[in-house]
């Protein structure tokens, strides 16, 4: 004669079930993980709001007679708008250096100055972009210090200060506390505010480098740290670094002519298929000094053109993989698959000796 089910075997089997379904995720997640790399550098098939925090390299970029960024940046589906000197509320504009990004995006302040940040729609400098506001926030935040800035003292392998001992905290690049260890202690930093804005993606531009050769090498070895390791630990997904300094390193020739397309020179670009940091690509003697002067230390129009032909493909597929759903491998199915087979059998098999 059979049992009937009593009210204790159906709480267990209730909870057995629960059980199983949560090992089931677990070992999905533990077996499966999203593709790396997004691997297009599609333009974006809606429009997309994108502001540009700079100074006066960052306006030659953009210009349609120098560097052509922001006629790219159109043609390429971005509404781009941009800060400048003397912007935003306590006109935080002015303050780009690297010390100054505490200021932006961490001091008791930064709430006032990201909400003026995210709405802003107008032009502060002379490019070209769309007729058409697309409306909301800006979705892509990039952010450049100006080439002073590579002039980075200090020994490369000095220990990182915590945010709250770093003195470089809030100063500009003229003081002494302008070091590899205490930048890299601001970008760590960022991290905690960029973590909680998944929905947006941030962009470092690298500082342009300088003539002079006095820290070259301390301005290769941190902006080598911003590409290669910054992140390595980063889960989220929503930063992404473009090496201008790295791109104006070497040149075609001259300060006039480029070395777009060359398998030799240095590069940050979409190449066969995958993004390449090529930084051995010198072989002169001052291998990390900029090589596109124009009588001082702002990059040439080919040297920004250059950036303008590496970047866009770059900016394309970092924001297609901030906003693409991760797919996942047969693996991933078969295991989901055999997890519920097992788990069928194991509760039919529980359901009859408990009647």
């Amino acid at each position: 004669m059979l049992k009937r089910n009593t009210l204790g075997d159906i709480v267990m089997l209730s909870r057995q079930w629960q059980i199983l379904i949560v090992v089931a995720v677990l070992s999905v997640l533990t077996v499966v993980t999203p593709f790396e790399v997004y691997a297009s550098v599609n333009s974006p098939a809606e429009p997309v709001r994108l502001i540009f925090i700079h100074h006066s390299c960052g306006s030659n970029w953009l210009s349609d007679g120098n560097g052509g960024l922001g006629v790219a940046l159109r043609d390429g589906n971005y509404f781009v708008s941009d800060t400048n000197y003397g912007w935003g509320p306590d006109s935080i504009g002015s303050s780009t250096d690297i010390g100054h990004w505490w200021f932006w995006f961490r001091c008791p302040d930064s709430a006032e100055y990201l909400d003026a940040l995210y709405a802003e729609n107008e032009q502060h400098s002379s490019y070209s972009r769309m007729s058409t506001d697309v409306g909301g926030e800006n979705q892509i935040i990039m952010f450049k210090s100006c080439y002073p800035n590579s002039g980075l003292k200090g020994d490369v392998n000095d220990p990182v200060p915590p945010i709250d001992s770093n003195p470089l905290r809030g100063q500009g690049c003229g003081s002494q506390y302008h070091t590899v260890a205490n930048a890299k202690g601001i970008y760590i930093d960022l991290l905690e505010y960029f973590k909680t804005q998944p929905d947006k993606l941030f962009v470092v531009i690298t500082a342009p480098p300088l003539t002079d050769a006095t820290y070259a090498d301390n301005a290769r070895v941190f902006n080598n740290w911003l590409v290669n390791e910054w992140l390595t630990d980063y889960g989220v997904g929503n930063v992404f670094v473009f090496d201008f300094y790295n791109v104006l390193t070497t040149n075609g020739g001259d300060a006039d002519t480029d070395d777009v397309g060359l398998e030799s020179g240095n590069h940050h670009r979409w190449w066969n298929g995958a993004v390449q940091h090529k930084t051995d690509g010198d072989d002169d003697s001052n291998s990390n000094v900029l090589e596109y002067p124009t009588g001082d230390n702002h990059p040439s129009r080919a040297g920004n053109q250059k950036a303008t032909t590496e970047f866009v493909p770059l900016l394309n597929n970092a924001y297609g993989g901030s906003q693409a759903i991760p797919e996942f491998s047969e693996l991933a199915v078969l295991t989901v698959l055999m997890t519920f087979m097992l788990a069928i059998a194991f509760l039919s098999k529980r359901k009859i000796r408990a009647t």
